[in-house]
């Protein structure tokens, strides 16, 4: 039977970070993932905004070029241009950022497990028993600790007795080469409530790469149908007779703020399965690196001292106190799902004070968590 000091089951972007890290400091790590490669199944459109692409260590053959520049339309498809004179946004190029994070993992000692599912745990003289399903049989591990990084609906989570999310949207999202775009490249979100409802239709492009995406409550829409009419919405706006689908992604993207208990003695949270997402935004990838990095951290000392009071400080309460005006803003964009009301507020996007406040959502430095 394998024995480690911490077991992670996720191999997304959360669960690679904390892995490396955690292996980089000694511990025995073992990294579970139900996928055959991590370029599988990729969930998330990968916009890394500024503060984590400088503040982390991101090869950079990883991102694609930078991005200052962001476009909202209106329901009627009215357009908004806010400019930053920074470089704002870099698309990450993710099958690569995971492949090339799971080296790392590997080279400072991380056991990697693929093709494997979690089952179940059970506890006994403070080591916890882990049953794993590797599609051809169960097998067992022994940790001293176990990280659920294991998504939105995270079985792990349940198990360890922790908090689960509630409330989340879903998103579908195709992948092209070879797009072209009138203007320069940028981010583009258009706000309709029939075709995204209480979310956004996107493009991101980069120049390289183009994604198309839509996402909204789970049962006001259909993604699908939603994405291939959002398509077929903007042959105006997007060349794609020269494209070259290259992926389809999607997934469910928890919306209603850090979950508050997220760590007990037995195990933690990171990622999406501690609702380390923007409410508003749905940005997910800046608190999943600073989270990760600050779960890695805690458990390392955890470990080494075995006092509980150092789990304190990894409490979803003090990060939620952060993030009330965003928890607010998610709950009034739930609730507009009228057209016109929507126009009237674009409009208003003209006047000073609003069109500060948008600026400071698509180029807003302030992060979450804020674990300093």
């Amino acid at each position: 039977m394998v024995s480690c000091d911490v077991a992670i089951i996720g191999a997304g972007l959360a669960g690679l970070q904390c892995a490396r890290l955690l292996a980089q400091q000694g511990l025995k790590v073992v990294l579970v993932d139900r996928k055959t490669t991590l370029d599988q199944k990729i969930h998330t459109t990968g916009i890394f905004v500024r503060r984590t692409f400088v503040d982390f260590d991101i090869p950079d053959d990883c991102l694609g070029p930078p991005l200052n520049h962001v476009t909202l339309y209106s329901p009627a498809r009215r357009a908004f241009d806010f400019i930053s004179e920074h470089d704002e946004f870099r698309i990450g190029r993710m099958g690569l950022l995971y492949h090339r994070y799971l080296n790392q993992c590997l080279a400072a000692g991380v056991q990697w497990m693929p093709e494997t599912s979690y089952l179940e745990h059970s506890e006994s003289n403070g080591k916890l028993t882990v049953l794993l399903d590797t599609g051809r049989s169960v097998s067992s591990i022994t940790t001293r600790y176990l990280i659920a990084g294991d998504g939105a609906r995270s079985r792990v989570a349940r198990d360890l007795k922790l908090d689960l999310n509630h409330e989340w949207i879903v998103g579908a999202e195709v992948v092209f080469a070879g797009a072209v775009i009138q203007g320069p490249p940028r981010l583009l979100c258009f706000l309709d409530p029939k075709l995204a409802p209480g979310y956004i239709a996107w493009i991101a492009h980069d120049g390289e790469e183009t994604h198309l995406g839509v996402g909204g409550y789970p049962q006001a829409f259909s993604p699908a149908s939603a994405l291939a009419k959002f398509q077929a919405s903007i042959a105006d706006i997007v060349d794609l007779r020269k494209a070259k689908q290259i992926e389809r992604r999607g997934g469910y993207i928890p919306v209603g703020g850090v979950l508050k208990n997220i760590a007990n003695t037995r195990g933690l949270l990171i990622g999406d399965a501690a609702g380390a997402v923007s409410p508003l935004t749905a940005g997910g990838l800046d608190p999943c690196m600073r989270l990760s990095a600050f779960a890695a951290k805690v458990v390392v000392e955890y470990l080494s001292s075995g006092n509980p009071q150092v789990l304190e400080a990894y409490s979803g309460e003090l990060f939620r106190s952060k993030f009330a005006s965003r928890l607010w803003a998610r709950r009034v964009a739930s609730t507009l799902s009228q057209r016109h009301l929507l126009e009237l507020i674009c409009a208003f996007l003209r006047l000073p004070l609003l069109n500060r406040l948008a600026r400071h959502v698509f180029f807003g430095r302030s992060s979450f968590p804020d674990v300093n």
